[in-house]
């Protein structure tokens, strides 16, 4: 017993040099405390103590008698979702659309930086730089706007000048076999542009003389792209395709809610619209907190195996 005890008070004794070194620290570096404040409070206030209420998703909550109050029903909300018979449909069109939004939009900002990258005409680059960025400004509402504007069967310009070639335009706002392609082909539009900027930072890095080397040795231009630039690029192509393959279930609601409609719902119906109707519209806050927690969690353990599977094939991954 002595011994434990002197062992305790040594172990006691050891820790109390390191509270005083780390206060001593954050003395000495106030001001980069102070910087990182506000985004430390951002993320404590609005995403962590909001995770509170995930409970509810294993609760009947009951607005009146408050989280606390309402009754514990286990997984009994998980099930009801997994048995459903919409649940495959759920899961089918929100992967389906994010997979085909990942093989299309992803490697497109690529190419477009690369080609970027070897453009020598400055006043052609910015303007060309410039009509690829402003369509990320646009908001989402006004975006569907237009997407409704253009693609009316009545006075949409793209109906019109389908037809004006000759062909018979299919019902693009209604018919559920082209909402996908409708949804990702205006996301590319809006995006492509704007994602080029980081890999543009990352090819600025790119040592000058390894291009003059590869020239003096008689490398083509499409092999100094291919062996100097890609290899360059690999670091971020790996940690945004992580986090894009994080996010695979999480297909933003916004432009897909303005979009739908009666008519192509088998085809846009997703797990966050699903989420969206069942809590904020029919007032079934447990449910639709269970599914928006399923949908979470798969999110999550998406991101750890895709970066293990980096991490180990590479040595690029987030941590």
């Amino acid at each position: 017993m002595q011994q434990n005890g002197q062992v305790t008070a040594s172990v006691s004794k050891a820790a109390i040099p390191r509270r005083k070194g780390l206060v001593k620290r954050i003395l000495q570096n106030w001001e980069l405390y102070v910087l990182i404040a506000p985004a430390f409070f951002y993320f404590l206030i609005f995403q962590y103590v909001p995770m509170y209420g995930v409970q509810i998703a294993f609760k009947n909550f009951i607005p009146t008698l408050g989280i606390n109050g309402s009754p514990w029903v286990g997984f009994d909300h998980f099930e009801r979702f997994f048995n459903s018979y919409y649940f495959w449909d759920l899961i089918w069109n929100t992967l389906s659309i994010s997979l085909y939004e990942l093989a299309v939009g992803f490697p497109l900002p690529i190419i477009l930086a690369l080609a970027f990258n070897e453009v020598r005409n400055g006043k052609f680059k910015k303007t060309v730089q410039t009509a690829t960025y402003a369509p990320h400004f646009i908001s989402v509402v006004v975006m569907a706007g237009m997407i409704i504007t253009f693609l009316s069967p009545s006075s949409g310009i793209i109906i019109h000048l389908i037809e004006w070639l000759g062909f018979s335009s299919p019902d693009f706002l209604t018919d559920p076999a082209w909402f996908k392609t409708m949804y990702v082909i205006s996301g590319v539009w809006q995006s492509t542009g704007w994602g080029t900027i980081i890999y543009l930072a990352a090819l600025s890095g790119v040592d000058p003389q390894q291009h003059e080397a590869a020239i003096v040795d008689g490398a083509s231009r499409f092999q100094r792209i291919w062996f100097i630039n890609i290899p360059a690029i690999v670091p971020t192509i790996t940690i945004l395709l992580i986090l894009n393959m994080g996010g695979l279930l999480g297909v933003g609601f916004e432009k897909i809610l303005l979009l739908q409609n009666s008519l192509n719902m088998t085809s846009s119906d997703v797990i966050s619209t699903f989420v969206y109707r069942s809590g904020l519209l029919d007032a079934q806050y447990s449910f639709s907190t269970a599914v928006g927690l399923f949908n979470s969690v798969i999110n999550a353990f998406m991101l750890v195996l895709v970066n293990q599977i980096a991490r180990r094939t590479s040595e690029n991954s987030l941590w």
